[in-house]
């Protein structure tokens, strides 16, 4: 009798295993940016200004920057242009990029930062 149960079990593991499961689905960009980031950041300059500025055609734009936006003054004496390792860095810690800087965002899942700036880089 434990025979017969020992050998249930074996196929059905056998024929567990052999399911694939489905691929994990990537994150979206466009759905991360508008929960984490649309708060504080628009992506269209025709958009009233939040509390951060509007963040459509940030790759390749100069850090501090935007026009009629006040930035931090570390972030307004920047000398270097948003591409996606500024980014990847800025999203994971900006007190690391400038010291002053008042974006109290942190994202430590490199998926979730890559999708946000893949986002962003779409809006250029």
């Amino acid at each position: 009798m434990g025979l017969a149960f020992c050998s249930a079990t074996t196929t059905v593991e056998a024929a567990s295993a052999q399911l694939s499961l489905p691929a994990a689905k990537p994150p979206d960009g466009a759905a991360l940016f508008k929960q984490q980031c649309g708060t504080c950041h628009t992506t269209s300059f025709s958009d009233a200004p939040r509390q951060g500025p509007p963040l459509v055609q940030i790759v390749g734009r100069p850090a501090g920057k935007a026009e009629g936006f006040h930035f931090s003054p570390g972030l307004a004496q920047a000398d270097f242009s948003w591409d996606e390792a500024r980014l990847d860095a800025w999203l994971t810690n900006p007190q690391a990029v400038i010291p002053d800087a008042v974006m109290a965002y942190r994202q430590a899942k490199p998926e979730t930062r890559a999708a946000i700036i893949a986002y962003l880089k779409g809006l250029n």
